[in-house]
């Protein structure tokens, strides 16, 4: 076996092995009804987890084998995956980079609004069935619980360096 190809078939071990733990988060997040943050990502995860598994299975067998069509859809498909998760991760960087927040004087922590999000995220947060799950995951964090313990007095929450989930 070329040594290429004993390097291919390494890393694509490796990479399904890494398969299995992100297939078992995704079963796992499945597992998991009650809490509505999680049910947006679940089959996201789980498809993701099959795709890498099926993707390193194939350049595994390709350089194990010396299969030349197997290692060229493989290659094709990883770079697909790669593309779709760069294009991915952009989209989150583009989407959620305004902030929407101000600052406030005298205050430890910043004010936000609508306005100063990108477009998209506004047009899907304000429809009222996406708002109602927002408001049912952020519920379930019990941040604002939290907050009540942790600031007795007014002047210790408006004096506070805050997270925006917080403020």
């Amino acid at each position: 076996m070329a040594v290429s190809n004993n390097i291919t078939a390494v890393l694509n071990i490796v990479a399904l092995l890494c398969s299995i733990p992100i297939i078992a988060a995704g079963i796992w997040l499945d597992q998991k009804p009650e809490n509505a943050c999680v049910q947006l990502i679940r089959w996201p995860v789980i498809l993701l987890g099959f795709l890498i598994l099926l993707v390193s299975l194939a350049g595994f067998v390709g350089a194990y084998r010396y299969k030349e069509t197997l290692l060229a859809f493989y290659l094709c498909c990883m770079a697909i995956l790669i593309a779709l998760l760069l294009i991915l991760l952009v989209f989150a960087f583009v989407v959620t980079r305004p902030d929407g927040s101000y600052d406030v004087p005298g205050k430890g922590y910043k004010e936000y609004r609508l306005d100063g999000y990108s477009a998209w995220l506004r047009d899907h947060v304000v429809d009222n069935k996406s708002w109602r799950k927002i408001k049912a995951c952020l519920a379930d964090t019990g941040v604002c619980p939290k907050l009540t313990q942790k600031f007795i007095t007014a002047d210790q929450f408006f004096a506070a360096h805050i997270s925006p989930l917080q403020a």
